[in-house]
């Protein structure tokens, strides 16, 4: 399957320097000696709160020497501040403004893995990052989500609540909404309500290899 075919159809697979005009990202080591980054597409990982984006990712890149770049995190550094301050401050718009500027950026780039915020999906932009390279749609079960969301120390700063209800009716609302969207918005789904992160990342591994294979 090339990475054309893939494109409009899921298939369900159960330091830079450091400024505000620039991207910080983990450098990998160069997996295949025959190709430069700059020749590589984009792995975006897409999909809802705690499906592993972040840890997918950061493995992901490593193993197959590319950059990693989560957004969140990228956002958080550009501003100064946890997104809950972010969102405090200048509420969701905001943070939905700078989340879409940086991913014009990204779109344009090339040789990265790239863990997008859950809300990513819902950009005008996002047919670029499309384009840009294979999207993986990270998914899990309602249950899985909210036990790994109450169970991170980590979900207040980073995951300011999207309408104020409580975890599971957030949950099962926004999945409402978002899931026609991550369907539509990329190439492969994999669910990890059951993988440790290892197995999500051979998996995307065989699912890449197997794209450029075809």
């Amino acid at each position: 399957m090339t990475m054309s075919g893939l494109s409009g159809k899921v298939k369900d697979e159960s330091r830079g320097r450091d400024n505000n005009h620039e991207l910080v990202i983990i450098r990998g080591k160069m997996a295949d000696k025959h190709q430069t980054k700059s020749q590589r597409k984009n792995i975006i990982l897409t999909g809802y709160r705690a499906v592993g984006k972040t840890s997918v990712g950061k493995i992901l890149a490593r193993r197959l020497g590319m950059d990693f770049i989560d957004t969140d995190q990228e956002i958080v550094r550009r501003e100064g501040r946890q997104i809950n301050d972010i969102v405090a401050r200048g509420g969701w718009d905001y943070f939905r403004a700078r989340e879409g500027e940086l991913l014009v950026e990204l779109a344009a780039g090339t040789g990265m893995v790239i863990a997008t915020g859950g809300g990513a999906v819902t950009h005008e932009c996002w047919p670029r990052l499309l384009a840009s390279g294979v999207v993986i749609w990270l998914t899990a079960d309602e249950e899985t989500i909210c036990r790994r969301l109450t169970a991170d120390d980590n979900t207040a700063a980073q995951r300011p609540s999207l309408t104020g209800k409580t975890i599971l009716a957030e949950v099962s609302e926004i999945l409402a909404v978002r899931q026609p969207l991550y369907r539509q918005g990329s190439h492969i789904m994999v669910d990890t309500s059951r993988l440790d992160i290892t197995s999500i990342v051979e998996k995307i591994i065989r699912i890449v290899s197997n794209s450029h294979a075809s």
